[in-house]
């Protein structure tokens, strides 16, 4: 688990969680409440990228959400008109611009030409877009060589015409592992189109970046994709015959990898030691056999983002708490401080002239592109959420309370606007996904959606979290349901002792891991009188050996064919018979995170002990969910249900379903 939402019977749960809500809110009131519809129309923003003369910048940007996925499209900005325009048009998407290095030509990804993820490129004064690439297999990343003649991208190998026929057949058995297509590096010849490969069929490439002087490139690669541990080593590769030769095996995950303008060295983003996540900052200097450590001693903060700058500093992204800043890092390697910005900065791109292009996001401003110029303030740019942020968003406060032990845990407090300060609200604990994930000072929709209709909503950013140093992050290592849930249950009692909460009605919500703590939560407790559990693990010893990305886990846990006894006594689903709590379970049915299984094997046991619950599932979600109508109705069941079970403390039979 990592990082790590049936018309007749939602009918009739909105009605109960209206008739609720109608009682205390006048109808003319009622009529203005957010709702899940109004973040269909939230836009993203991502990727900037700087021309290479710096005058402009493209990015991304999503449209609202309409159908089954949302589709995104390259806009541009101009440092001098400070105009903005959508570049890109197509009923399919394109992603992941790319400056040409004459700066004349932009490429990107699209799957315009059919169902397979292929390399355009258009003028960068407009005009219709060419498709480079035309094969039969997605391209998951590409970068122009320095000459601007070559293209480096990655794809797997095309289905074999046998293949195809097969499976066109349905005679489409596949051995797993062995059948894999894996991500090869490839390179293109501009002119000709021309496709060559410099990897073998049995290694998978993760990340490339060209060498300034282009003879070679570096790149995150295994010969054992198929392991299920962190098999990745760094190696350059010479362009003309594919030789490779190993920089570095760094323990744990890695990536980022990107190579200073002299060449000299290669930054990345790496573990402390063996995992769980990349959190420093690393520099490997050519000719050295190990990476140095830049920011695990001086900043000790989850690194988020960082570019080299072409005098060869490094500006870099941590997250510190809630909010994120810039720091620097000198040739040298010592620390310069930066003050924090007016808005977050998230992803950020910098141009040859020391220009800063990134995206910034609060918690009352959805995300817009912003410009600094590392002197004066930066100033937002686009206004691409101007409409949508007009909405009455409640600012958070921030705050900080005593754990069991004396730790000290940050959380988001989010209650109703117009809450009079002395009315006992009903509060929901809403716990983040990960365990290495962490709230930040960003629109969060549950949160919002909750505080409009009278509840209050503490996001506590408990052990485990990422943003607060790295030993913080160790705490929770073999230990959930342990510390990080009492750090939760401290800071419910917190409120409720101080007169915000009552105690009578709590309730619990999350997604993934933030699933799980609500699953564990109610085999804990009958404090809370209502659940919610996204995509959580009621049992980590079956969810290790369904899930992708079982060595993340194995961080915390070992392995369960070796160490099965912590595994299996933090799981939930080993105490459901103490359970008392009515839960709402919420599923995609193609999860590969936290796999469905996870929730039937929830809802089953909550079944056979007379526990209130609905599994809902969603054909064809992810993780994340991505359909429209899914979401909407996902945020919508959360919403009745924690009014009917919270805010209204309506216990219900498990044999009636009301």
């Amino acid at each position: 688990m990592r990082r790590k939402y049936w018309m007749a019977g939602l009918a009739i749960v909105l009605t109960a969680g209206v008739a609720v809500f109608a009682q205390e809110k006048k109808t003319t009131e009622e009529s203005n409440v957010l709702a899940p519809e109004d973040f269909l129309h939230l836009r993203g923003i991502q990727d900037p990228q700087f021309s290479p003369d710096g005058t402009r910048v493209a990015f991304v940007a999503s449209d609202p959400l309409a159908g089954q996925h949302r589709t995104r499209h390259i806009w541009m900005y101009d440092l001098k008109s400070k105009a903005a325009w959508q570049f890109t048009y197509s009923e399919k998407s394109e992603t992941s611009p790319r400056w040409s290095p004459d700066g004349k030509q932009l490429a990107f990804l699209s799957n315009r030409g059919g169902s397979e993820q292929q390399i355009f490129v258009m003028r960068a004064n407009g005009g219709e877009a060419a498709a480079l690439t035309k094969g039969k297999s997605s391209i998951g990343a590409f970068e122009w060589a320095p000459d601007g003649k070559q293209i480096a991208f990655l794809s797997g190998d095309a289905k074999t015409e046998e293949q195809e026929k097969k499976e066109k057949d349905k005679d489409d058995s596949r051995v797993v592992d062995k059948d894999d297509r894996h991500a090869r590096l490839r390179i293109l010849d501009v002119a000709t189109k021309q496709e060559r490969a410099l990897t073998k069929p049995n290694w998978e490439v993760k990340e490339l970046r060209w060498s300034p002087q282009g003879k070679f490139l570096v790149v995150a690669a295994t010969d054992k994709p198929e392991a299920d541990s962190e098999t990745a080593r760094i190696f350059i590769v010479n362009v003309s015959d594919g030789e490779m030769r190993q920089l570095l095996a760094p323990r744990g995950s890695f990536g980022d990898l990107q190579i200073a303008p002299t060449g000299t060295a290669i930054a990345f983003r790496g573990c402390r030691e063996d995992g769980p996540n990349p959190h420093d900052l690393m520099l490997l200097r050519v000719g050295e056999p190990a990476a140095q450590n830049l920011s695990g001693a001086n900043l000790d903060r989850q690194i988020m983002d960082f570019h080299w700058l072409a005098d060869g500093t490094i500006l870099a992204d941590a997250l510190d708490g809630f909010h994120s800043r810039f720091v620097s890092y000198s040739s040298d390697g010592s620390r310069n401080d930066i003050p924090m910005l007016e808005s977050n900065p998230r992803q950020f791109t910098v141009s040859a002239n020391g220009n800063v292009a990134f995206v910034g996001e609060t918690a009352l401003e959805a995300s817009e592109l912003w410009i600094w110029n590392r002197k004066d303030k930066p100033e937002r740019v686009t206004h691409l959420n101007d409409g949508w942020t007009k909405r009455a968003l409640i600012k958070p406060e921030i705050y900080k309370y005593k754990s069991f032990d004396g730790v000290e845990i940050e959380a988001s407090l989010v209650k109703p606007a117009d809450w009079d300060g002395k009315t006992k609200l009903p509060l929901v604990a809403y716990v983040h996904g990960g365990p290495t994930g962490a709230w930040e000072d960003s629109v969060d929709a549950w949160s919002q959606l909750l505080a409009a209709r009278g509840f209050a909503v503490i996001m506590p950013n408990i052990r485990g979290s990422i943003g607060y140093g790295h030993k913080f992050i160790e705490m929770n290592r073999g230990d959930w349901g342990g510390g990080d849930y009492m750090d939760v249950m401290a800071g419910v009692h917190d409120l409720v002792n101080r007169g915000v909460a009552d105690g009578n009605r709590l309730g619990i919500a999350g997604w993934s891991y933030g699933g799980y703590m609500s699953e564990w939560a109610i085999t804990q407790t009958t404090e809370f009188k209502g659940a919610v559990s996204g995509a959580g693990m009621a049992n980590l010893i079956s969810e290790f050996g369904t899930e992708n990305g079982s060595a993340y886990d194995e961080w915390f846990w070992g392995a369960p064919y070796e160490k099965p006894e912590g595994f299996l006594n933090h799981s939930p689903f080993l105490y459901l018979k103490k359970a008392k709590t009515p839960t709402l379970i919420l599923q995609g049915e193609n999860d590969p995170v936290d796999p469905v299984g996870q929730s039937q094997e929830l809802y089953r046991g909550l079944k056979r002990y007379g526990v209130v619950a609905d599994l809902v599932l969603y054909p064809r979600e992810p993780h994340g969910f991505q359909e429209e109508k899914h979401r909407v109705d996902m945020q919508k069941r959360i919403v009745a249900w924690l009014e009917k079970y919270v805010k209204g403390s309506g216990q219900a039979s498990a044999t009636s379903g009301k």
